[in-house]
C-alpha cells in the first residue's frame, strides 16, 4: 500500500472546511495548523483571479524529517504514511527546518513536533481522512496509488499533475491539478502585512515558544523573496499573496549560534596544538597542555548545556543516546562529543598525574576534533529546507572557524601559562584566516542552483545581515590578518586573538539565521 493525497484546483473553493475538520479531528490548539489554505491572487483590475492552494505534510517517499529526526519520533509506516509519535519527540525542532514545505510545527500545549498523519487512526479502521470526507466539492481525493482500482491511481494516471519543489527529490505524495506556480513557490508571492494573521507574534501556536522571533523575520522573509520575485515573468510578479497562516520566524535562535561558537573552540583549542605537537612543530609544557584540556571541557560543557537549553523538552534530552535513529546526524554528533568529552578527560587526568599517554591518544584526540568541529555541517545538509546550509563549502567553514577560534585562544593560553608568543600558533592563525576568507569569497561568487540560497546571500551582503556579516569579515578576519602580520611581540596578538574569537560569534550568528528567514510555504 502507498497512500497519497491529490488536491483538485479545478474544484477547491478555499471554504477552508478541510483545515477546520482537521483541527476538530485532532484537537489542534489555536494557532496552529496540520492543513491549512493559502490564498494568492494575481492580475490587475479588472482582470484578476484567486487561487487556492491546500497546505500540509506531503508524506514523501524519501521524507527528510524522518532521516533528521535524532530519536525515531518520525517515522514512515509500511502503507506509506509518514507518522510521529509524540511520546518520544525531544522538540529540537530539526524535522522542521528539514521540511521543505514546513508542513511541521511544534505544538504549543505539550511541545513536541506534530503535522498530518494522514488520519492514521482512521485509516487503520478502513474511513478516510477527516478533511477528504468534510469537502463539500471532492477536492482532496486521498488512496492507495500501489491499487490500480483506486480513484487516485485512476486520476494520476490520466490527468497532468504537479508537486512542489520537485528538486528536493523527496518524492512527495501530496499532488496538485492544476498547482498555479504563484501558490505553490512561496517567493513568488512573498508574506506580506496586511492579510489575517500575519502580525500574529506572540503567545499562540508557532510563536509562543522561547526561541521564536517572527518580529524580525517578517522584512528578513520579505525583502529575500522580494529580490527573486523581481526576476519572475510580469505574470507571476503580480501575484499576491493574501491569505496564509504566519511564518514561523527563527527555529534554531542564539543557544543554537553560541553552540557552534562553543564547539568550535572546544574542537579547534586541541586539533590545533595537538597536531603541531605531533608534526613536531611545536613543543608543549604540562601546564599547557592542562590548560588546554580543561579549556575544551568547559566549552565543551557549555556545548552541551545549550543544546538541551534549545529543545522543547529538554527532559528527554537523554532518549538522543537512548533511543538513537542513528542516520540523523544529531544523533550521531551526541556519540562524538560524548567520545570527545570522554577521552579529553582521560587525556587530562594522564597530563596531571604526569602519565605518559602516547602519539596514538593524541592522534584519536584530533580525529575526534576534527569530527566534532565539522559533523554539524552534514546535520545542516539534513536539513533540506534550507537551501543555504546544503552548500558544499559548509564543513569547510566550520573547521576553519574552529581552527581560528582554536588558534586564538591557544595564543592567548600560550600568554596565559608564561610559554609566550607561540610562533606555530600565530602561524596557524594566519592560515585559517586566508583560507577561511577565500572560502567566502569561493561561496558569494559561484552561481547557486536554488533561488533561495541566492535571497539568503544576498540578505548576508546586501540586506538586514549585511552589518553583522561585513563587521565579522572585516573586524574579525581582516583586522586581525593585518595586526597578526605585524606582530613582533604579544602586545598586538592579544587584540586580534580576541578579535578573532568574537567576531566568529557574529559570523556563526549570520549563518545560522539567514537561510531560516527564506519562506517555505
Amino acid at each position: 500500500m502507498n497512500y497519497g493525497f491529490i488536491i483538485d484546483n479545478r474544484r477547491c473553493i478555499g471554504c477552508h472546511a478541510c483545515t477546520v475538520a482537521c483541527k476538530a479531528e485532532h484537537d489542534t490548539p489555536i494557532g496552529v495548523n496540520r492543513t491549512w489554505v493559502k490564498y494568492v491572487e494575481k492580475g490587475s483590475y479588472p482582470h484578476t483571479r484567486r487561487v487556492f492552494t491546500v497546505h500540509r505534510c506531503n508524506h514523501c517517499e524519501d521524507a527528510p524529517c524522518v532521516a533528521i529526526c535524532p530519536v525515531r519520533s518520525l517515522f514512515t509506516r509500511e502503507d506509506g504514511i509518514v507518522d510521529f509519535d509524540r511520546e518520544r519527540c525531544i522538540g529540537c525542532k530539526a524535522c522542521m527546518q528539514a521540511c521543505p514545505y514546513d508542513a511541521l510545527h511544534i505544538d504549543p500545549q505539550i511541545h513536541t513536533s506534530t503535522k498530518c498523519n494522514y488520519c492514521a487512526h482512521r485509516i487503520d479502521r478502513g474511513l478516510e481522512p477527516a478533511c477528504v470526507n468534510v469537502c463539500p466539492v471532492h477536492a482532496i481525493i486521498s488512496g492507495d496509488m500501489d491499487n490500480s482500482e483506486s480513484e487516485i491511481s485512476r486520476m494520476l494516471s490520466r490527468t497532468q499533475v504537479s508537486v512542489r519543489k520537485p528538486e528536493k527529490n523527496t518524492r512527495p505524495k501530496l499532488f496538485y491539478v492544476e498547482g498555479d506556480t504563484a501558490a505553490i513557490r512561496p517567493e513568488a508571492a512573498p508574506p506580506e502585512s496586511h492579510y489575517l494573521f500575519s502580525a500574529q507574534t506572540r503567545g499562540v501556536g508557532h510563536f509562543a515558544g522561547k526561541n521564536a522571533e517572527p518580529q524580525r523575520a517578517m522584512p528578513f522573509t520579505t525583502a529575500a523573496a522580494a529580490l527573486v520575485r523581481s526576476q519572475e515573468a510580469p505574470a507571476v510578479q503580480k501575484a499576491v499573496r493574501t491569505y496564509d497562516i504566519p511564518q514561523k520566524g527563527v527555529l534554531w535562535g542564539w543557544e543554537v549560534t553560541g553552540y557552534l561558537w562553543t564547539k568550535s573552540i572546544s574542537a579547534g583549542v586541541l586539533f590545533i596544538p595537538l597536531f603541531l605537537n605531533l608534526m613536531g612543530l611545536m613543543p608543549m609544557a604540562p601546564r599547557l597542555e592542562l590548560g588546554l584540556a580543561l579549556v575544551s571541557l568547559v566549552f565543551l560543557g557549555l556545548t552541551g548545556m545549550l543544546l538541551v537549553k534549545d529543545l522543547d523538552r529538554p527532559m528527554r534530552f537523554l532518549y538522543v543516546l537512548l533511543r538513537p535513529q542513528l542516520k540523523s546526524w544529531l544523533a550521531r554528533g551526541a556519540y562524538i562529543i560524548g567520545a570527545f568529552g570522554g577521552l579529553t578527560t582521560v587525556w587530562l587526568a594522564l597530563v596531571f598525574l604526569e602519565l605518559p599517554d602516547g602519539p596514538w591518544l593524541r592522534w584519536l584526540l584530533v580525529a575526534l576534533a576534527l569530527l566534532t568541529a565539522v559533523y554539524t555541517a552534514f546535520l545542516m545538509a539534513q536539513a533540506k529546507g534550507r537551501d543555504l546550509w546544503q552548500s558544499p563549502l559548509m564543513p569547510f567553514n566550520m573547521l576553519l572557524n574552529s581552527a581560528m577560534t582554536g588558534s586564538a585562544m591557544l595564543l592567548l593560553l600560550g600568554l596565559i601559562t608564561g610559554q609566550g608568543l607561540l610562533a606555530p600558533a600565530l602561524a596557524a592563525l594566519q592560515v585559517a584566516i586566508v583560507l577561511h576568507l577565500l572560502v567566502l569569497l569561493v561561496e558569494f561568487n559561484l552561481p547557486h542552483v536554488t533561488r533561495d540560497t541566492e535571497a539568503a546571500l544576498h540578505m548576508i551582503t546586501a540586506g538586514p545581515l549585511r552589518l553583522a556579516f561585513w563587521s565579522s569579515v572585516l573586524l574579525g578576519n581582516v583586522l586581525p590578518l593585518a595586526l597578526l602580520w605585524s606582530a613582533s611581540n604579544g602586545l598586538l596578538v592579544l587584540p586580534a586573538a580576541a578579535l578573532v574569537l568574537l567576531f566568529t560569534l557574529v559570523s556563526e550568528h549570520v549563518w545560522v539565521q539567514a537561510p531560516q528567514l527564506v519562506p517555505l510555504h
